[in-house]
């Protein structure tokens, strides 16, 4: 009784306290309802902009049911404007709100070009799912900061996409379809990172997804060509190399869009680059004295590109639209293989044909329902022609000498895809479900190692006297040293030349420590088919709070794993007051599978022992005259077989996110985002039948056996902090912040422990264990038309393995690690920056962890600068929104309301829209626009340091013998420091 006189008292108190806030409270109004297309269709992504008597506009955007709301207004009169890209622009003058009203905005398709700008419209944060401020969304200007070079440009996307991407970095998705290659710079639309993390509609993880979208074809003809030129004289010396080496690129082509009929447009690409890069050897090699000496050369690697791509948009009627995108690629290099401790001899050609071909077909079912169906075909055929005939002579990190084991190897791929995604909206409800089919048909022709592979070594060996005679202790037994790689094959080639013979060779300390050649069938052929199912619900259970919950299947052939279930849920929930949220939480975990590549498979194939033989001998004593293959068979020389394990399991990673995302003053949004993510059944080799500690080996017989298995475990942290500010028409920038960690066991596939039977001596950092990374990009146009557009990355130092260069545990493998050490002056202790190691470990020593020493810290910044200028008549170009036929449901893929593409955006919205045109490059009211634009790689002309050699038996160990490689996140090329590539473009 007295508690219930409790609950009364303290309900009273509660209505005493809130009736007086509430009664002084001003009477609010509100509005909201649903933005329309012709049919009926909802339209998500569209903004409404309410402005009031203050002159202050108010933006939000619709949900994914096209929904609006603006809430906690004051009764007034209003204006009430609406928009999204291919339609008309909507607007109510003296919109009465002294009432809350129901409004359906209904929008007209635009057949003119039109363009609805609010200059002083805000970045807002939105509960719609889709609608993270964490994404990133590049259209217009923006894109300007990305490289057209399409190598450059993949690297660029990489950097954006940020550290969350998991071991295989982000994957890239163009129009809806994976596995394709980038389309030219020119022909894209719009570049989507990160958007909608947890959608069970995509297979791999969300934060990293990078989606492209190609443009569609416009109302009237329309066009742009452009000329791109860059030479050594305008580069600055790769540090790495005494002279400037001969480097030209050249680069040009143009794109044309326009109508075909009333229903239907084009578009069509073409590109053509010619580039003589180079690749910089940086070695140690024996002179003719038999003396080490510096090896540094830098070796035109000419390149020739070729790209076409047409693109059909077609309206079959006021429900259907059909698109289709074909793609012809032709790529051309010499001199590859080359490079680092590579030398030329290495050289191979490469010759690649692409084709691919996208058709996509859209189905208004109703007005709330909406299907998409997809199709993608991929033909691929890479020939290499290399010398085999020749052994290689690799002497590990010194230099790698010798054919290049290539011989001539053709690969040919044919791939397909199929996706059928349906949308239904219903109440509070937009429901998507779907699937997808993949299928690959890989057939290869590799005589890769027939010629042979001599490795040598460092290691133990006795110190000889001026007499080439060892040296013996004061036990009569000849003291032993450790020798580098390099100093083994010294004392291999100086013993030869005298005339000693291989046992006599070894006995002093040379010879090579391994011996590998393959022969067989050269021809290997795999088939694969993956699927995967989902269905989804964004559950808007209030205006201000978002619930999404989803379900995928994925399964594949070539492993016995059928049971991948990836359940995914998020929400996403408003904070504060009045009807555009100031703060929003987001939250969600989800399940992410990488599919098993069908490589492994392929290997498996070709290296089980019949197909193809893959001989291993270790210390042969035949140097350099190889025995014919035949002899290794009948005297049963030990193989190395490949095989992927029965049990192996599709790659996982669980991954859950919580974040807080906050509108700030001057158009600004702010996401903070702590993500952890942690990985099982992770990809790896072991070699199953190393030798015991006792010299058995488990399988009976020496030899090597690989596993292909999925024992592998990862764990990482990250906080990730997105900024978006859109501080004036003139003014875009956006970055990221992420301080990182990552540790596991394996770094894929490729990773070969150093203890094949202890794998806990593996944990440690991961090759993704980089600390900070800093990104920062934009847009920015100065007074007098001229355009900046930045693009500033830094990382710190990526860590690296430190291995002894040995084999010592005799598994076929040298990368076994040293122990840690305390005594500088004891036999095989080496003392380096990163601590004393001992170079032969015993039983009582504890192995340093993989990965153990960090790599130098990188940081570049990329800058392009354009202007302008526009003749002709006016009225008749600038700015041009994407346009789709008359009567049409949609823009195909990538431009539908309720299928893969994005969102519509009116006058730039969240995604930095900019002042530039369709084709980018800026743009005037003119009839035509010419556009000189410079951009610089590495603008600072920072040296940016490769990963140190990490073999201790190395007379290279902890030098950096190159530039990080690539402009994106690391700066630097084998051509030049920085570089500066010219751009003349016209558009009209």
């Amino acid at each position: 009784m007295m508690k219930q006189g409790w609950c009364v008292l303290t309900l009273c108190l509660a209505v005493l306290w809130i009736t007086p806030s509430l009664t002084a409270q001003t009477p609010t109004v509100s509005l909201k309802g649903q933005v329309l297309d012709p049919s009926g269709a909802v339209i998500p992504g569209a903004t409404v902009i309410l402005r009031g008597a203050s002159g202050k506009p108010v933006s939000v955007k619709a949900d994914a049911l096209g929904q609006y709301a603006f809430e906690g207004l004051k009764p007034g009169s209003y204006t009430l404007l609406a928009g999204a890209k291919g339609f008309a622009a909507y607007r109510v003058e003296s919109l009465d709100l002294s009432a809350s009203k129901t409004l359906d905005i209904h929008l007209e398709v635009a057949l003119e070009a039109q363009e609805v700008t609010v200059s002083d419209i805000t970045n807002q944060v939105s509960v719609s799912p889709d609608s993270n401020a964490g994404a990133l969304v590049l259209r217009g200007s923006d894109l300007d900061m990305l490289s057209d070079d399409p190598d450059q440009l993949a690297e660029d996307l990489q950097a954006l996409a940020g550290p969350a991407a998991g071991p295989n970095g982000g994957q890239i998705f163009i129009d809806g379809f994976s596995g394709g290659k980038l389309p030219p710079k020119s022909s894209i639309r719009e570049i989507r990172i990160n958007q909608n993390p947890f959608s069970a509609e995509y297979d791999r993880l969300g934060f990293g997804r990078i989606e492209i979208f190609t443009k569609p074809g416009t109302d009237k003809f329309r066009g742009q060509f452009f000329s791109m030129f860059s030479d050594n004289a305008l580069n600055a010396r790769n540090p790495f190399v005494a002279e400037k080496p001969p480097f030209q690129s050249r680069f040009f082509g143009g794109t044309l869009s326009g109508p075909v009929t009333k229903k239907s447009s084009f578009s069509f690409d073409m590109e053509r680059r010619g580039i003589d890069e180079n690749a910089v050897i940086n070695a140690t090699i024996l002179d003719q004295n038999l003396l080490p000496t510096p090896y540094q050369k830098a070796v035109v690697t000419p390149e020739t590109r070729m790209t076409l791509s047409p693109r059909f948009d077609y309206a079959i009627n006021d429900k259907n639209t059909l698109v289709v995108r074909y793609m012809h690629s032709r790529t051309d290099n010499r001199n590859q293989g080359i490079g680092g401790f590579s030398l030329d001899s290495r050289a191979y050609d490469v010759r690649d044909r692409d084709h691919s071909i996208q058709i996509t077909e859209t189905n208004v079912l109703s007005t709330r329902t909406i299907n998409e169906t997809r199709f993608q075909f991929l033909r691929s055929n890479t020939v290499q022609t290399g010398d085999n005939t020749v052994p290689t002579i690799q002497v590990l990190d010194a230099f790698t000498g010798g054919g290049a084991q290539i011989g001539r190897t053709s690969n040919e791929q044919n791939r397909w895809e199929f996706q059928n995604l349906t949308t239904h909206t219903r109440g509070t409800h937009a429901i998507k479900f779907g699937g997808r089919i993949r299928g690959s048909s890989l057939s290869d022709f590799s005589p890769q190692n027939y010629g042979g592979t001599y490795t040598f070594a460092g290691g133990p060996a006795p110190l000889l006297d001026s007499n080439l005679k060892p040296v013996l202790g004061p036990d009569g037994a000849p003291v032993l040293v450790e020798i580098s790689s390099l100093e083994r094959f010294r004392r291999t080639e100086l013993l030869r030349s005298l005339g000693y013979s291989g046992a006599q060779i070894r006995a002093l300390g040379g010879g090579p420590s391994q011996y590998t050649v393959a022969a067989g069938n050269p021809l290997a052929k795999v088939d694969q088919v993956d699927v995967g199912v989902f269905a989804l619900d964004d559950w808007r259970l209030r205006p201000n709070f978002t619930f999404s919950y989803g379900l995928r299947y994925e399964t594949q052939t070539n492993i016995s794993d059928y049971k991948d279930f990836a359940p995914r849920i998020s929400f996403a929930w408003g904070v504060g007051k009045g009807s555009a949220k100031k703060t929003v939480i987001r939250g969600g975990f989800g399940t992410f599978f990488d599919r098993v590549a069908d490589s492994l498979t392929l290997q498996a194939i070709r290296f089980n022992g019949v197909n193809q033989q893959q001989y291993v001998v270790a210390n042969p004593d035949f140097y350099p005259l190889a025995p014919p293959v035949t002899d290794l068979h009948a005297r049963q020389a030990p193989q190395a077989i490949r095989k992927v394990d029965a049990s192996l399991q599709a790659p996982r990673i669980y991954q859950t996110a919580i974040g807080v995302e906050r509108q700030l003053p001057r158009n600004t949004t702010l996401a903070v985002n702590y993500v952890f993510s942690r990985g099982a059944h992770m990809l790896r080799t072991r070699n199953i039948n190393a030798p015991l500690a006792d010299g058995s080996y488990p399988l009976g017989s020496p030899g090597v056996l690989y596993l292909y298995e999925s024992s592998g475990s990862m764990r990482q942290n990250q906080l990730i902090t997105n900024f978006n500010s859109r501080i004036n028409p003139r003014i875009s920038l956006f970055g990221f912040y992420a301080l990182g960690s990552a540790k596991g066991d394996t770094d894929g596939a490729g990773t070969l422990p150093a203890n094949s039977y202890d794998l806990r001596s593996e944990w440690g950092p991961t090759a993704m264990d980089v600390r900070h990374r800093v990104f920062i990009g934009g847009s920015i146009t100065t007074f007098g038309g001229l355009s900046l557009s930045p693009f500033f990355t830094a990382s710190s130092g990526a860590p690296f393995n430190i291995i002894t260069g040995l084999d010592n545990n005799h598994d076929s493998v040298f990368n076994d690690r040293p122990a840690f050490a305390t005594d500088p002056n004891a036999p095989g202790v080496v003392n380096t920056r990163w601590g004393l190691f001992k170079l032969n470990p015993g039983p009582g020593d504890t192995i340093i962890p993989r990965n153990y020493a960090r790599g130098p810290a990188h940081y570049s910044l990329n800058l392009r600068l354009s202007r302008t200028w526009g003749f002709g008549s006016r009225g008749e170009s600038g700015p041009s929104p994407d346009w789709r036929p008359m009567g049409g449901p949609g823009g195909g893929p990538g431009g539908g309301r309720h299928g893969g593409g994005p969102p519509m955006m009116m006058g730039g919205g969240r995604g930095h829209g900019g002042p530039g045109g369709i084709f980018g490059g800026g743009s005037t009211d003119k009839r035509f626009n010419l556009t000189l634009s410079m951009s610089v790689r590495n603008l600072l002309n920072t040296v940016n340091l490769s990963t140190p050699v990490g073999n201790l038996s190395s007379p290279l160990f902890g030098e950096s013998l190159s530039l990080a490689g690539g402009f994106g996140p690391m700066g630097g090329s084998p051509a030049a420091n920085r570089r500066i590539d010219l751009q003349l473009r016209l558009s009209f």
